[in-house]
Formats: C-alpha cells, structure tokens, sequence
C-alpha cells in the first residue's frame, strides 16, 4: 500500500496563494505519476494539475498560469503552488500517484490513479 501525506490547504481571500505538498514513498516518487485533482460539492472530481513519471506536466485550463508544480527531490515531496487564487477553486484537493501514462492528457483523469491522499480543503473567499 502506497501511503500519500498531504499537507497544506487552508483559507484564503481572493487573489491569496496557497502551497499543497504531497509526500510519497522514494520508488512512487521516483518512478509514478502525480497528480491533485480537486472536487467541489456537487461537482465531479476535476484533475488540476499532475506530473508523469519522465517530467512532463500538464494543467487543466482553469488553473493554467496561475497553479504550478514543483519538487523536493531531497524530500519526496511535490508541491502545487496556487497562486492568484479565486472563489470557484474552493474545494476538496487529493493527490494522487498511478503508472506512467503515454498522453499528458490522462494525467488528468482520476481513474488512471491507483493511490490516494487524505485530501485538504481549499476555502477561497471574495
């Protein structure tokens, strides 16, 4: 089993920025895909940001520019900054960590995810 820790999340006003971390095991971290998907109630689950296994990123369109990736490689750990951040962003984010897939675009389906987070709630104010 595969054990995911996030950290991060909290409220915010408008335009505020916010840093989730994901921690995950050294072989995952090294060798998986990553990525948060967010949900809202009475929403689907959104993919919104997610790196393969060799580097490559992808971002859904309403995070683009302002919503980035980065890593700790000392730490196995990855971050999403979000920045600029607005109301419609508030939700329930998860990282998660599957198998490398071959189209950036299936980094953002969950269903290609084997591992879970707990999960941090974003709450964006106007």
């Amino acid at each position: 089993q595969v054990q995911l820790v996030e950290s991060g999340g909290g409220s915010v006003q408008a335009g505020g920025s916010l840093r989730l971390s994901c921690a995950a095991p050294a072989d995952t971290y090294n060798h998986a895909a990553m990525g948060w998907f967010r949900q809202a109630p009475g929403k689907e689950q959104e993919g919104v940001a997610a790196i393969n296994s060799d580097g490559s990123l992808i971002y859904a369109d309403s995070v683009k520019g302002r919503f980035t990736i980065s890593q700790d490689n000392a730490k196995n750990t990855r971050y999403l900054q979000m920045n600029s951040l607005k109301p419609e962003d508030t939700a329930m984010y998860h990282c998660a960590a599957g198998p490398r897939q071959w189209s950036l675009p299936a980094l953002l389906d969950p269903v290609r995810y084997n591992y879970w987070g707990q999960g941090t709630q974003v709450t964006v104010s106007s």
